[in-house]
């Protein structure tokens, strides 16, 4: 038993001895020009390495570098720089000259894919001629490598004149195998504009084509997103997607995902081809879309209520010369299809949503932009050429569409309650709210069901005034607090800020009005001219109700918004009408008692 034990002690210390003069005999200089080689004719990238390669033998036996860089052809900043990379090798493969590198590791690495580290060619590139080519100098070294980790890295990003973004933080491991599949696992974060998104995934990387094409299936990945404009806790989420990456012609494919953001859910395809006008093609669904969450949007409702629907500022930035307005749509392709079960936009619940549009370069289509609110419908066809004016053109058509979720949106008071239906033409250069209450122009028919307005009678008002200069007219003993009118019907025009109501005319079961009437958006003041006949309800003189009963009383109702005044003229109408009638009545009477005229007699 001690001679077995003494055995295996001297082969273990002639292994060790062994294993360490081979690392010792073993230079790792000598395959410094191969890697070199290797790196830059597998990819056309120059691999910089300053100092001497040096072992590292515990707890792992590794390679150590000092600076490294890799550039492209020409370029002024090399794509990648670190202070120092560490090769973790295996040891068997050395006694057969192969180098089989299980990992390499950058810490505080560079990368920099901007138009500086682009490669220049400085002139005309001579062509090889034919045959075969020179063959690949012989080298008793094979070169492998089975994982990459970078951590706490900078990604400096710039396409074209874009502005420069900057991934901070990031932690990557990349692992292969030989199928020349790769598991990726990557984590980052990168702020702009006072947003900072921060995510973290998990990918299967499909390298069989590569460079010409590369597959991804991401498996998971989670973000949050907060700061600027957003709601105190931010947009987070996670959620899966597969796609691919081709070089030529360069196209980015998401052929699917499925993704959370806070209460929201999305899913659909996405696919973006690159070159001097780029092409978009989004195809989104989803079951649920809170664009007030996403968007960081508060409404008078959510305010009221004290709730904590508190949203960061958006900042405010200074620019030498503000970007021209929808710049993005004269340079580009698109095509978009929208469709969400429910979608909550500004406190308003749209069901069935769609949306399907087109864009070739400024020249945007709306084929359908449709949903359903409450009992109502909605249809907003429209288009939109960014190089005319009017810039925006919509044929909105609405179906009895609730009046409390509308007249927020145009700034009109909210004592109104009903179902307006419309059908019209409006025009504009801008989508915001403020231009349409301030820039747009149309006309439309428009009809109100269900009208009521609330604090206010306009029938106790007219029978009030009328007892009051009649001693024969007697009141109601009891009145609603409201006006309600079945149905109403006119014509609409908006001129810059402007909304005339022409032609208005309506009845209920008490009442029938007619007239028009005008509203200052901006200044959000009205002037509401209607003549009103009420024809049920008075009590008292019989003659007396029915000159009333067919009397059109007029009614104004007129100034800002918030402070409403009234004005009738019950008084000088009815005497008027008292006076007409006395005079008529008088008229009457003189011409059945007017005496018959003689005839004078004929002499025969």
């Amino acid at each position: 038993m001690r001679r077995l034990f003494t055995t295996l002690v001297i082969l273990l210390v002639v292994l060790a001895a062994g294993m360490t003069a081979l690392v010792v005999l073993i230079n790792p200089n000598d395959f410094r020009a191969y890697m070199v080689r290797q790196v830059e004719t597998r990819t056309g990238y120059r691999l910089n390495l300053d100092g001497d390669l040096r072992w590292h033998v515990w707890p792992q036996l590794s390679i150590l570098s000092g600076n490294l860089s890799v550039s492209a052809p020409g370029a002024a900043t090399p794509v990648i720089s670190a202070e120092n990379m560490r090769l973790d090798v295996k040891l068997w493969p050395l006694l057969s000259h192969q180098l089989e590198v299980k990992q390499v590791m950058l810490k505080g690495a560079v990368i920099r894919l901007t138009s500086d580290s682009e490669a220049r060619v400085a002139g005309p590139v001579p062509i090889a001629p034919g045959g075969t080519s020179s063959p690949e100098p012989e080298t008793p070294w094979r070169f492998d490598i089975n994982r990459v980790e970078v951590a706490d890295s900078l990604l400096v990003f710039q396409r074209g004149n874009a502005p420069v973004l900057n991934v901070r933080d990031i932690n990557l491991t990349m692992e292969s195998d030989s199928a020349r599949q790769v598991r990726v696992s990557l984590s980052s974060r990168f702020n702009r504009d006072q947003r900072d998104l921060s995510f973290s995934l998990n990918a299967m990387l499909d390298m069989q084509n590569y460079p010409q094409q590369i597959g991804a299936d991401v498996g998971s990945v989670s973000y949050q997103l907060q700061g600027a404009g957003l709601p105190t806790e931010g947009i987070s989420g996670k959620g899966t997607l597969r796609g691919s990456y081709q070089r030529q012609p360069e196209k980015l494919t998401i052929s699917q995902f499925a993704l959370s953001a806070n209460s929201s859910q999305l899913n659909g395809s996405l696919s973006t081809t690159f070159g001097v006008t780029p092409e978009y093609v989004l195809d989104l669904q989803s079951e649920k879309l809170d664009l007030d969450a996403l968007l960081g949007l508060t409404h008078a409702a959510s305010s009221s209520d004290g709730g904590d629907k508190t949203v960061i500022a958006k900042p405010v930035f200074s620019h030498d010369q503000p970007p021209e307005p929808y710049q993005g749509l004269r340079n580009s392709i698109a095509s978009v299809s929208v469709a969400a079960n429910t979608l909550v936009y500004h406190g308003m619940t749209v069901n069935q949503f769609t949306l399907k549009g087109s864009n070739q370069r400024g020249k945007v289509r709306v084929t359908d932009f449709s949903g359903q609110v409450g009992e109502g419908r909605f249809s907003l066809p429209g288009s939109m050429d960014v190089g005319a004016s009017p810039a925006i053109t919509i044929q909105p058509t609405l179906k009895s569409m609730e009046l409390s979720t509308l007249l927020p949106l145009f700034g009109l008071p909210d004592g109104l309650q009903g179902k307006l239906s419309l059908q019209g033409r409006l025009s504009g250069d801008d989508l915001s709210r403020q231009a349409l209450l301030s820039q747009w122009r149309g006309t439309a028919s428009v009809q109100f069901d269900q009208l009521r307005l609330s604090g206010l009678n306009v029938q106790q008002l007219i029978q009030q005034a009328a007892a009051r200069s009649n001693s024969g007219i007697q009141t109601p003993d009891d009145y609603a607090r409201y006006t309600d009118i079945r149905q109403m019907s006119g014509d609409a025009t908006l001129n810059a800020g402007k909304l005339d109501l022409q032609s208005l005319s309506g009845q209920s079961e008490v009442l029938t009005v007619s007239g028009d009437g005008q509203f200052d958006l901006p200044a959000q003041r009205c002037d509401i001219n209607m003549d009103v006949r009420v024809t049920q309800g008075w009590k008292g003189d019989s003659q007396l109700t029915q000159l009333l009963q067919d009397t059109a009383i007029p009614f104004r109702l007129y100034g800002e918004f918030g402070n409403l005044n009234y004005q009738l003229q019950v008084d000088q109408l009815l005497r008027k009408r008292l006076q007409d009638e006395m005079k008529k009545r008088l008229n009457d009477w003189a011409e059945k008692n007017q005496p018959a005229s003689k005839t004078p007699a004929t002499g025969m």
